[in-house]
């Protein structure tokens, strides 16, 4: 779930001619702040064992719920004041696990759905949007090749995990609800890809996960009017410290650090470059041999610029196939 960035536009209402042109600047370039908030839940990504060795044959159906709310850092010299976001989303995705030239993989997709709404003092008046509908759908595909094979689910009990390293490659559509006269959207009307490294060593009961990527943005040739919005790649940076527990239960602590974005419109750079750090837990539980359920929670620990949230959710998760 993204959106574009909080709706001032009505803030041109009840003004003179005069009055209304420094309003449109104003929201113009508030535009261009706020709309550091776009890849909210791409650089900011905190998800653990995505290069754990998993059995080959395996599908996972997964449905989950997430609640994001927090401010949005901007420019102060800015008549914007006392912005804040509040987004509730599901999501529901399909994992498929495979071999891949002898070694573990995975593809999965992702269509999300959210509602989002946004208030802000602009120029001394409360705005207030809402906004529900398709966010932008993603594609996912990973693979280990180093240290985790391509194994059934009958050889995978005899495996031990040492280190495995793994590359994976997401790609995110322009396929969510987009309106070019309004500031929040939950689509970006535009691509992005995003390869990513990972490394996980297993020692004992702890797992140690890093993983470094960065994500590449097409340009939005019809951002708030028909203007031309550009982004710098995101460069992100996680790591997870995971520990087992019996019965296959897990936790984790999740770190991750992200900088870059900065944004172009029409040609005019914006000094919006983030630079910020974010640090969560995850926990799983499983139900049956088939069902597990998911916990997570994350905060913003420093926002140079974009959107400071505290995010919150459950997953459930369904395997089949493989030999279950």
């Amino acid at each position: 779930m993204i959106w574009e960035a909080v709706s001032a536009i009505g803030c041109l209402a009840g003004y003179k001619k005069k009055s209304r042109r420094k309003s449109l600047r104003i929201v113009q370039f508030a535009a261009v702040w706020l709309a550091v908030a776009a890849p909210a839940l791409h650089g900011q990504e905190l998800e653990p064992r995505t290069y754990a060795n998993t059995p080959v044959g395996l599908n996972f159906l997964i449905a989950g719920y997430g609640h994001l709310e927090g401010g949005v850092a901007i420019d102060p010299a800015l008549p914007i004041e006392n912005t804040q976001v509040e987004v509730h989303s599901v999501a529901f995705a399909y994992v498929r696990s495979f071999g891949f030239l002898g070694k573990s993989a995975k593809f999965d997709v992702v269509l999300p759905y959210a509602w989002a709404s946004v208030s802000a003092t602009a120029l001394g008046q409360l705005r207030e949007r809402d906004v529900s509908g398709l966010a932008d759908p993603r594609a996912r595909f990973s693979v280990n090749f180093y240290g985790a094979p391509a194994l059934s689910l009958e050889d995978f009990k005899n495996y031990q995990q040492d280190a495995i390293i793994g590359a994976s490659v997401e790609i995110t559509a322009p396929g969510g609800q987009y309106d070019a006269g309004k500031l929040l959207n939950l689509g970006t009307n535009r691509w992005s890809v995003k390869p990513e490294i990972g490394v996980s060593k297993h020692l004992g009961p702890v797992t140690l996960e890093l993983a470094g990527g960065v994500r590449f943005y097409t340009d939005n040739d019809d951002f708030f009017g028909g203007r031309l919005r550009e982004q710098e790649p995101i460069y992100s940076v996680r790591g997870h410290l995971i520990y087992s527990f019996s019965h296959g239960i897990w936790a984790a602590l999740d770190g991750t650090f992200y900088t870059g974005g900065q944004i172009t419109v029409d040609g005019v750079k914006r000094n919006n470059r983030q630079e910020n750090t974010r640090l969560g837990a995850t926990v799983a539980l499983p139900v049956n041999r088939q069902n597990s359920v998911k916990l997570y929670f994350s905060t913003g620990v420093s926002t140079r610029a974009g959107t400071d949230f505290d995010a919150a959710g459950i997953v459930w998760q369904y395997r089949f196939g493989g030999g279950l």
